[in-house]
């Protein structure tokens, strides 16, 4: 799954280098997903991207057989649906959080990484990951032996943030080793991106799907 929508954003001629990121690509595709059919200027507006990457962003998603196009607008193929079933087994859940004591900004989006615990390190390449992607940042936690842990921070998030803890586990519905990013921004799109961005990093690349 990786591997094929990163490849979406490879150049290609002769179409144009695409002026999108693979955070436009998935939720391009949760919007197709979750509406069932989506025209092109609702698209471009959700994404906040011009006419014209949107065009190319649907012709790619159209040419990887993910999405079908008619004049009703775009709908996910069988091979969409499978690659959506897929990464949302990954990332079981995105949701706000709003104003967080874990956090830097007043927009704060957190996305849940099955599985994805045993990669995250001290947390600094996805704060990283999420700066580039616009956000003011990233704090990354994991659910490890009924604990909820931040690397070099905290050992017990109940104990040294308690809101936040009660916060996270009302919301999200926790397994063993899962991976936590909350990306957060001055903007919610840019919290949501910032979230994504630092969210992919936790996902391992086995091959194209």
């Amino acid at each position: 799954m990786k591997k094929l929508l990163e490849g979406l954003l490879e150049e290609k001629a002769p179409g144009p280098y695409p002026t999108f990121s693979i955070y436009h690509l998935i939720k391009g595709l949760a919007l197709v997903a979750e509406t069932g059919q989506v025209g092109r200027g609702r698209l471009a507006e959700e994404l906040a991207i011009g006419e014209g990457a949107a065009r190319t962003l649907i012709e790619r998603l159209k040419n990887a057989n993910l999405i079908s196009a008619s004049k009703k607008g775009c709908s996910l193929t069988k091979r969409g649906k499978r690659i959506w079933t897929e990464f949302e087994s990954i990332f079981p859940e995105k949701t706000d959080l709003g104003p967080n004591e874990l956090t830097l900004a007043d927009c704060n989006v957190a996305v849940q990484i099955r599985g994805g615990g045993n990669r995250v390190r001290t947390g600094v390449e996805q704060r990283d990951a999420a700066m580039v992607a616009g956000a003011k940042g990233a704090s990354t936690l994991v659910f490890k032996s009924k604990k909820l842990v931040m690397p070099k921070i905290s050992d017990d998030i109940s104990q040294d943030f308690p809101t936040a803890y009660r916060q996270i586990m009302k919301l999200l519905k926790l397994r063993e080793n899962d991976a936590i990013v909350i990306g957060s921004a001055d903007t919610r799109s840019r919290a949501e991106y910032g979230a994504l961005a630092a969210a992919w990093t936790l996902i391992e690349n086995d091959g194209a799907s």
